[in-house]
Parts: C-alpha cells; structure tokens; sequence
C-alpha cells in the first residue's frame, strides 16, 4: 500500500533527525528530562541512538521482520518517553508566562499515541483501522 510506505519514510526520516537531534544537541531534551531520571545525559544519548536503529529499522528494504520489529520498537520507546512528555507539559505550564502553551502542549499529548500506532502500522505489526480483522489461529 503506496500510503503506508509514504508514512513509514515520513515516520523513519522523523525518527533519524530527532535521534540525531538527541546525539548532537541533548540540551533541549536534557532540559525537560524528569528528575527521577537516572544519568540524564546517558539516557538522551541512547534515547537518540535508539530512534536512529528505529528508523534505520523501518527504512530498511530487506525484510518485513525487521520492519515490524523496528515499528513495535519504535512505539514502545513513544510509550516510554510519554511520561517525559507529559513532564515536560506539567513543568512548562507552571511557568508563569505559560511556557509554550496549551496549543503546543494538547496537540503533543493527542500526537503520542497517533505516534505509537503509526510505528506499529508502517511496520506492518497491524492493519487497524484499515485492513479487515483477522482470525485468530487455530491449533
């Protein structure tokens, strides 16, 4: 399907920058990185390194394996880095001038899981909404 392969390059090229981004400028992350998080700097690195093997992952054109692990990787680490998000919309609101805002902050809330389950859709990990539901297997 032409619109998921658009997506998944949409997605993966998304994911390289913002893991480069991770690598080579961790302030801004480092800046809304929970306190609770352990060895901050060490965790954006490799937060990054993983965003880059996500998309190298879901860009790859040599198996659908690779693919669809690349996409659930890629949608567990949305899921994990959601309470920083989340931190991130709490810290910035307590600012007395509002930070950026709740039109900035709802829309990346609303885009976590619209991220989540386009990983998982261009890794072809699942068809929802779009492709009839299969039958489970039967032994």
């Amino acid at each position: 399907m032409l619109k998921r392969k658009i997506a998944r390059w949409l997605l993966g090229i998304a994911y390289l920058i913002a893991g480069y981004l991770h690598v080579t400028m961790p302030g801004p992350f480092l800046s809304i990185t929970p306190d609770w998080v352990p060895f901050p700097a060490v965790v954006i690195y490799w937060t990054g390194m993983a965003e880059v093997a996500g998309a190298a992952g879901l860009l790859q054109p040599l198996g659908p394996r690779l693919r669809q692990a690349a996409g659930v990787g890629l949608a567990l680490y949305a899921l994990c880095v959601w309470p920083a998000n989340i931190h991130h919309f709490a810290m910035d609101m307590a600012k007395p001038d509002g930070g950026l805002g709740l039109g900035y902050h709802i829309p990346r809330m609303i885009a976590q899981p619209v991220l989540i389950w386009l990983a998982l859709w261009t890794g072809n990990v699942t068809n929802w909404p779009f492709g009839k539901r299969r039958e489970a297997n039967k032994i």
